[in-house]
């Protein structure tokens, strides 16, 4: 296990400040992405897209609320499962009452969506205890036009073609996550992230990239550091 050069506090505080320059440079850099990512256009959802919740049948604008944005994360549950798969059910498991309160005090809520029927979801949802609503997009094309259910009518994930990666009949279902902003009973999609792009919204690898042990993955640099090494694995039960 190669753990950390041991320095005086001077030599210590010197490193340091090094890297709080790069991190200066970064912050500086994530708030320009930031605002970026605020600056891009938005393309009004005409679709009459219709989900079942705990309420029976709403609209993509009811999912709102009074809100004028809203994030939907996609759940990958497909229809023929009896769970959510476990990189999501660990993400949703951290979000509580008290970090809704936080986002819909900035005017912004956040829904679950999948293509699982709504007793499958329900069900799940009681038994984790989650308190982030949670709808069943089943008999729409949700998934397909936000590119979460992926089969040859839709080959497209993280906005790339996956045709030749998909075996005959394969459908799968893909995390990520969407933004949506309304104007008075307007509905416009301003933002999706897929794959990695999702990574900065689970807490504990945020927490972890702190530490000189980073997430004990295999990947990370330096090698051969933790204790115990795991893979990349976002359930957090490797």
């Amino acid at each position: 296990m190669a753990l950390p050069e041991v320095v005086s506090r001077e030599k210590w505080l010197e490193a340091r400040l090094q890297l709080l320059v790069r991190e200066r440079e970064q912050t500086r850099a994530r708030t320009a992405l930031n605002a970026e990512r605020r600056q891009l256009p938005m393309v009004r959802i005409d679709a009459d897209y219709v989900f079942d919740g705990a309420d029976g049948k709403v609209t993509l604008r009811d999912l709102f609320g009074d809100y004028s944005q809203l994030i939907v994360q996609h759940v990958m549950f497909a229809a023929d499962w009896d769970a959510a798969c476990p990189g999501c059910t660990a993400s949703i498991d951290v979000i509580s009452g008290n970090l809704l309160a936080q986002v819909r005090s900035r005017d912004t809520t956040l829904a679950l969506v999948s293509i699982a029927p709504l007793p499958k979801l329900q069900a799940y949802q009681a038994a984790r205890g989650w308190v982030v609503p949670w709808y069943s997009s089943e008999g729409t094309d949700f998934n397909h036009d936000f590119q979460v259910t992926v089969d040859a009518s839709q080959p497209y994930y993280n906005y790339r073609d996956l045709s030749d990666k998909l075996d005959e009949g394969e459908c799968a279902e893909m995390p990520g996550y969407s933004c949506f902003l309304r104007d008075g009973d307007d509905v416009f999609h301003t933002y999706s992230g897929y794959a990695r792009g999702a990574e900065p919204l689970i807490p504990a690898y945020a927490l972890l990239d702190l530490t000189a042990f980073g997430r004990s993955e295999d990947w990370e640099e330096p090698t051969g550091r933790a204790r115990v090494m795991h893979g990349a694995d976002p359930t957090f039960t490797d």
